[in-house]
């Protein structure tokens, strides 16, 4: 159920509360009509509350470190390596 099937059973709760105008021995149909309009306004506010605990989980930023092995300040340059040397003859 949702917004749509909410809204849908809100209008038929007025229409059987306030538009119709039979009259029906074994039921009575404005009191049909204000369950309906009830219940239509908790499937509204149920899907509107879980709506909102969605979007609050959806704005959760998961953020991954990692951690090197060395440190993160700035190293000098390793030294030049010794000039070759020719080989004896």
């Amino acid at each position: 159920m949702g917004i749509g099937s909410g809204i849908f059973l809100i209008a038929i709760g007025a229409i059987l509360t306030f538009a119709l105008r039979a009259n029906v021995w074994w039921v009575d149909l404005r009191a049909v009509g204000w369950v309906f309009i009830l219940a239509g306004l908790a499937v509204l506010l149920t899907t509107l509350w879980f709506w909102q605990d969605r979007r609050k989980r959806a704005r959760t930023l998961i953020v991954e470190e990692n951690r090197l092995s060395h440190p993160t300040a700035m190293m000098p340059p390793p030294p030049d390596p010794p000039p070759p040397t020719a080989p004896p003859s």
